[in-house]
């Protein structure tokens, strides 16, 4: 049986709005979207990882770090749609689409593969993406994740769902930027134009759901975390200093 191919791709651009170029901002003399690559290549489920970015200044910290990079248009909506075009570009076959987004530089290679895999051997998912537990309340920069009995995804929200109404949560399902595609389903969505939902909340995979794709979730466990914000820059200096994925890394 013939081997199924994955591909990793890392959406990244330079001018975020909320931590101006936190992509080339530096841990340990290594910029955040070059971590994510590097440990993307760690994985052992993906035949090959690209950056895919807005701005030479990214392309060319990547071709420093000898990283596989491509440059994209400026005007993308979404991760996604930056994704969609990069794929298109290399112009090869793959069987699952892997969207590892770059501001996740403590992310784990072996998450990544636990997502790949599990989209592997699933047949009616589009769309395969992990959870983390969290106890954080109110903070609008943590998409949060509710699934059925099937774990297939009901709604992603930046408010605290479910709504402790009458019974209180400990946790809750916190989306981690990892997400599996289908070629097809990433051609879907990113063909499509962007929906209410999407459009209301900022989330991009609302999208997924309000045009009929079937996305299912998965709970993994650790740490990972997006750097939206200074604190977060600050919080994943900190962190890095004990990850254990670091070291086969560093320079």
């Amino acid at each position: 049986m013939k081997k199924k191919k994955v591909l990793g791709l890392i959406p990244t651009r330079l001018n975020s709005t909320r931590l101006p170029q936190k992509a080339l901002l530096e841990i340990n003399s290594i910029p955040l979207i070059i971590h994510t690559y590097k440990r993307a290549k760690m994985s052992k489920t993906l035949d090959d990882v690209v950056i895919c970015c807005d701005h030479k200044k990214i392309y060319q910290v990547a071709k420093k770090f000898k990283a596989k990079c491509i440059l994209t248009s400026e005007h993308h909506s979404n991760g996604t749609e930056r994704i969609y075009e990069a794929y298109k570009k290399l112009g090869k076959k793959y069987d699952l689409i892997v969207d590892i987004q770059g501001d996740e530089p403590l992310i784990s290679p072996d998450h990544i593969d636990k997502v790949a895999n599990k989209h592997l051997n699933e047949k009616y998912a589009d769309i395969v993406l992990p959870t983390l537990s969290t106890k954080i309340k109110n903070n609008t920069n943590i998409v949060r994740v509710v699934s059925n009995i099937d774990n297939y995804v009901l709604y992603f929200s930046r408010s605290n769902i479910p709504f402790e109404f009458k019974k209180n949560v400990n946790f809750f399902n916190k989306h981690l930027s990892i997400i599996s595609f289908t070629p097809l389903a990433l051609k879907r969505f990113a063909l499509h134009k962007q929906t209410p939902l999407e459009l209301i909340e900022d989330i991009e995979l609302l999208r997924a759901l309000e045009i009929g794709l079937k996305i299912k979730t998965m709970k993994l466990k650790g740490d990972s975390f997006s750097v939206d914000v200074e604190e977060d820059y600050f919080k994943a200096k900190k962190k890095m200093t004990k990850d254990k994925f670091f070291k086969f890394y560093k320079a």
